[in-house]
């Protein structure tokens, strides 16, 4: 009887905090009947919105819509709106700009290559630098000042030439960020960034050289629903509620790179550029960030659709994980959003069917 009530309450509390998020809802896509998604044991939370109206928020496995989960390395993503922030107001001068500026000691070392190496460059995984493995992942961590090692190692490749995934790399960039506006990349975070976004619950830890965690090896914390946010600003050109917090141009930036880079994981001829993977996904162009064990930010823009999905972080799954979900649950979700538009519940979108690969609207 007790746990009757307790579920009866837990699905009375989520009917309301849909309810609350939705302020607006045209459609409701219906996932839970697929086997995929009822007897995942992986997935804690999934929030789709479609035309800036939600379309599927739901919580699984004893979470609820409201924790605060491991983003990993969507983290970077993150990152890189705090970076146009900052360069629309004039703190940093563009993506172009050395990080010698913010390191001057790279002015004086043997290499002159470091120098030279740019923001661009570190944003696209493509700085040369030194990069942790997952076998030495625990000794990078322990470093008391991790910027200032990956700065003093040898280079392991050009600037600019190859992408090598680099976590210690990445996490320069809020290293810069707080150098160079003088504030903790989460006070300028929660200034410029989610207190326009109404995001008012984020946990982000320091890394042991006191700047906040830019890679996502710790993490910022924060529900699928305000991580669906971020991706719904990039959509919306920058704007949120009428107001305008980044760029259209940046906005742009983020979802076309001037410069891009084959990524050898991920889905197949999948490209990187700014910390974030670009792939035609079935005839459709999408976005998305990824972090470690299936955490997604999907951007699709013909779809107007962004998708926020958390799962478990577990090593020992989590490269299966990401691969179920973006080979078996993303169609699924892609399938109900033109259906909606097919039924005639319409999300406001043209008749995307005729040119999505019909292998993905035969998904039911």
């Amino acid at each position: 009887m007790i746990e009757t009530l307790f579920s009866i309450k837990r699905a009375l509390a989520s009917m309301v905090l849909t309810a609350l998020m939705a302020g607006g809802i045209k459609a409701q896509i219906r996932l839970d009947t697929s086997s995929f998604i009822r007897h995942n044991q992986s997935i804690l939370s999934l929030v789709v919105y479609v035309s800036d109206s939600l379309a599927y928020a739901q919580s699984f496995n004893g979470h609820s819509n409201d924790d605060l989960f491991n983003n990993q390395s969507l983290t970077k993503n993150v990152m890189a709106l705090l970076i146009g922030i900052a360069i629309d107001k004039g703190y940093i001068d563009s993506l172009d700009v050395p990080i010698a500026n913010f390191f001057p000691e790279l002015k004086k070392d043997p290499d002159g290559r470091k120098a030279k190496i740019t923001l661009r460059e570190i944003m696209n995984q493509a700085s040369g630098l030194w990069h942790e493995n997952l076998e030495n992942l625990g000794q990078y961590l322990s470093l008391n000042n991790p910027s200032g090692y990956v700065l003093q190692q040898p280079l392991v490749a050009a600037p600019g030439t190859v992408l090598h995934y680099n976590n210690a790399a990445s996490h320069l960039m809020s290293v810069i960020l707080s150098k160079a506006t003088g504030q903790s990349t989460l006070a300028f975070a929660k200034k410029y960034l989610f207190a326009p976004l109404q995001i008012s619950r984020v946990k982000w830890p320091e890394m042991k050289d006191s700047y906040y965690d830019g890679c996502g090896l710790l993490s910022v914390h924060m529900s699928a629903a305000d991580m669906n946010k971020i991706g719904r600003l990039i959509l919306q050109r920058g704007k949120f509620n009428g107001k305008q917090i980044v760029s259209k141009r940046w906005t742009k930036s983020l979802l076309r790179p001037e410069k891009t880079y084959p990524a050898p994981w991920g889905l197949l001829n999948t490209t990187y550029g700014l910390t974030f993977y670009h792939k035609l996904y079935h005839n459709l162009p999408v976005t998305y960030g990824m972090g470690w064990a299936g955490q997604f930010l999907i951007l699709i823009p013909d779809l107007q659709a962004v998708i926020a999905v958390n799962q478990v972080v577990d090593d020992r799954t989590a490269v299966r994980q990401s691969a179920f979900f973006m080979d078996r649950i993303l169609p699924l979700i892609i399938n109900q959003i033109v259906a909606q538009e097919n039924n005639g519940d319409s999300f406001g979108l043209s008749s995307l069917n005729k040119r999505i690969d019909p292998a993905i609207l035969s998904l039911r």
